[in-house]
């Protein structure tokens, strides 16, 4: 019997890997938005040695490999509300996508280059549908034509010719056209500032006239405080949507001109729509609906009857279930859980049969390498309750020194409605398999807990969020998991601000990352995009009230009381939080003799896709945090210019 390698004690957080900064660029493909066209499979997958690059794939139904329907340079991507998503559509074959470059929609089918149909590069679509009757898509349109400082959205007609035809105008914002099955009626959702889509939406369906037109628009439900979101004709031409009206993101009928409740549930069955093309629900037939829902931060599938409202629970091995599509034969994940890393997989409605189509991580580290979360919940401020997945360090080759706590990595996700899930991330691996602990909070605001949970932080973006990961912190110090004096915490976007402000107003963390981070609040009103331009009337105050609380509780203006080290992380191309938001802070930072280091990177926006851009931010933290700790550098590690830190 071979016996078990006996572990090396060595300092926590200097433990040797097999997950390199390497390894997580290269090893993940970004999935996403995925399809069934009759028996095909579609999904787009990223290409981060070609620059971040998105293509479309293929899989025919019987065929032993995908084919690549948007070689270099198309790159199926669209800019609508700036987060993008619904890239592209498929119906018989023929598919339209989006390409990045120059916002135009292109048609291709098989055998054949991609063919452009629109004329202008200021305008961008999303949400598209084939209206196959009509010779068409309908589409969400941005329009940047007009020269305004902020574009003007309608829902439109695409003519496979390239003719344009607005069909729906007068709100600030529209997503999800759908045509009915006969296709004689569209619905779609519509919103106006200042709310997001996940505060207020309203829901419209309208007849198709004869000559293509919309007539007799009605509203079906929805309103300034309930949340709608995919909208979907059933088989026999229903209505159905999700709605957050009893405190959850609930599946709802519309028949007869009446809404219809079809499961009640403390589950939320709809996410919050950052981007476009979302789905958690289809339909096997008109009298069933595959659906997944979130109990708790981890995600189920069932099988819900439209009539009898009976929901059925279809066993799988996931934890996340991002998004799916269903047909009657049918049902496609996109979907991962903490031993298994995203993957698209085909699921057998009848008898709960899986097959695995696309890993995003083909060949995944030693089981031993890997830490597989705990979710906990903690008590935090104010007698509220908090949620967290912990992640302990493992490495088969290693262990801490005797009586060594380990270092923490708190993360803040963005969002700030994000949700942290615990599929498998080699990017979380990268710190436990070194010997750091992290824990990855969903934080009062986060999704996947209800509304009330949502809108803890309506006023409080910068406390709520701010207290639950220092609570969690301090939960893990109490129970003995992690060393109180080596607390980090780290967050990206909304997460960046968590992060500064965690850093600013209080004393646990002793260094902090943030990734295209929040400083400056004001700042981010003036530069923001026209999605997100009223945001904060929601997260800080309304208007009237927002200079005093947004200089209260922005970090640059308190500079003073933050003297723990930091390191930042910014794109040049970002356009949701802009280099100036970095910039500001770390010259305040380096003239106040901080220990602060700052890394910009060229073509990148909000979130990095270059895997060299990944390979040099995950090498360039680890390396702050050990020089901040005093703690050699392991070998081949770059060197990192830290200003103000003593040798």
């Amino acid at each position: 019997m071979t016996q078990p390698t006996r572990k090396q004690a060595a300092p926590c957080g200097t433990w040797t890997s097999p997950i390199g900064a390497a390894t997580v660029a290269a090893g993940a493909i970004p999935l996403a938005q995925i399809a069934l066209d009759g028996a095909d499979v579609l999904w787009l997958a990223g290409r981060a040695s070609e620059a971040g690059r998105t293509t479309l794939q293929r899989l025919r139904a019987g065929a032993g490999a995908a084919s690549e329907l948007t070689p270099a340079p198309f790159n199926v991507r669209t800019r609508v509300h700036e987060y993008g998503g619904g890239a592209y559509a498929a119906d018989g074959g023929t598919v339209w996508f989006s390409h990045f470059a120059d916002n135009h929609l292109y048609q291709v089918q098989d055998g054949a280059a991609p063919v452009v149909i629109t004329r202008e590069e200021a305008v961008r679509y999303a949400d598209f549908v084939p209206d196959r009757a009509r010779n068409r898509l309908v589409a969400v349109r941005e329009d940047h034509l007009a020269g305004e400082a902020y574009p003007v959205n309608t829902i439109c007609a695409v003519g496979f010719d390239g003719t344009e035809t607005i069909l729906v105008d007068g709100n600030d914002f529209y997503a999800a056209p759908r045509l009915s099955p006969d296709g004689r009626q569209l619905a779609w959702l519509c919103w106006d500032h200042p709310r997001m889509p996940w505060q207020g939406t309203e829901l419209w369906v309208a007849d198709i006239a004869a000559d293509g037109s919309l007539v007799d628009g009605r509203l079906v439900a929805g309103g300034i405080d309930e949340s709608i979101c995919q909208p979907e004709w059933s088989p026999d031409g229903l209505l159905y949507f999700v709605s957050d009206r009893s405190g959850w993101w609930n599946l709802y009928r519309f028949e007869g001109g009446v809404v219809h409740p079809l499961c009640p549930r403390e589950a939320e069955f709809g996410g919050p729509q950052w981007s476009f093309g979302g789905s958690m629900y289809g339909f096997t037939s008109s009298e069933e609906i595959v659906c997944t829902y979130i109990e708790d931060g981890i995600s189920r599938l069932g099988r819900l009857s439209t009539r009898g409202c009976q929901l059925e629970p279809i066993e799988t091995p996931y934890q996340e279930i991002r998004e799916l599509r269903v047909s009657p034969e049918a049902v496609l994940v996109l979907a991962g859980s903490p031993t298994i890393a995203l993957e698209l997989a085909l699921i057998d409605p009848a008898n709960g049969k899986r097959t695995v189509l696309v890993q995003s991580i083909a060949e995944l580290p030693d089981e031993a390498y890997l830490s597989v979360p705990r979710s906990i919940r903690y008590p935090s401020a104010n007698g509220r309750t908090a949620y967290a997945f912990h992640y302990a360090p493992a490495n088969r080759d290693h262990e801490a020194q005797p009586g060594e706590l380990p270092p923490l990595i708190v993360i803040g996700h963005g969002g700030p409605t994000g949700m942290a899930t615990s599929t498998l991330k080699l990017a979380t691996q990268f710190w436990t398999s070194r010997g750091f602990a992290v824990l990855d909070v969903n934080y009062g605001g986060s999704s996947g807990f209800g509304r009330n949970y949502r809108d803890l932080l309506k006023g409080q973006w910068g406390i709520i969020d701010v207290e639950d990961c220092v609570a969690g912190a301090r939960h893990l110090a109490d129970q003995g998991l992690a060393d109180p004096e080596r607390l980090l915490i780290r967050g990206s976007s909304a997460g960046g601000l968590t992060t500064l402000c965690a850093l600013t107003f209080h004393d646990v963390f002793k260094a902090g990352a943030s990734y295209y981070g929040v400083s400056d609040l004001a700042g981010l009103d003036a530069d923001s995009h026209k999605f997100e331009s009223h945001y904060n009337e929601y997260l800080i105050a309304p208007k009237a009230q927002a200079q005093a609380v947004y200089r209260e509780r922005s970090p640059i203006h308190h500079t003073d009381a933050l003297k723990r080290p930091m390191i930042f992380f910014q794109g040049l191309d970002d356009k949701v939080v802009p280099p100036q938001q970095s910039e500001t802070m770390v010259d305040a930072l380096r003239a106040r003799g901080v220990p602060v280091a700052y890394l910009t990177l060229e073509g990148e926006g909000h979130g990095f896709r270059k895997a060299d851009s990944v390979v040099r931010t995950l090498e360039a933290e680890l390396a702050f945090y050990l020089r901040v700790f005093g703690m050699a550098l392991p070998e081949g590690l770059p060197a990192l210019e830290i200003e103000n830190l003593a040798a």
